[in-house]
């Protein structure tokens, strides 16, 4: 009889069928243990969703606090910049 696929074939989808098999396994394990310990998880998202907004409340001050920072500087009218010339060339010498 002849055959469409080859012996690579027939390794390949039972390695992908293994894969399946232990990733469902994996998920039910997860889930179960979540089921049984739904408190302790209750507890390390709720403190990773605090730490988190934490971290984006200091971002936010920091941006905040960078505008202001730039906007008093430019509000000054200071014109001199340390360490800064200007040059001018005459019309004559560029060309």
């Amino acid at each position: 009889m002849f055959r469409f696929y080859g012996n690579a074939i027939s390794r390949a989808s039972r390695n992908t069928a293994a894969v399946i098999f232990i990733g469902g396994l994996m998920l039910i394990g997860f889930g179960f243990l979540i089921w049984v310990l739904k408190e302790l998880f209750a507890i390390l998202f709720a403190l990773l969703f605090c730490v988190v907004g934490v971290g984006c409340i200091t971002a936010a001050v920091k941006i905040f606090w960078t505008i202001s920072m730039l906007e008093r500087k430019r509000s000054r009218g200071d014109e001199y910049r340390e360490n800064v010339r200007i040059h001018i060339e005459n019309e004559e010498d560029v060309f």
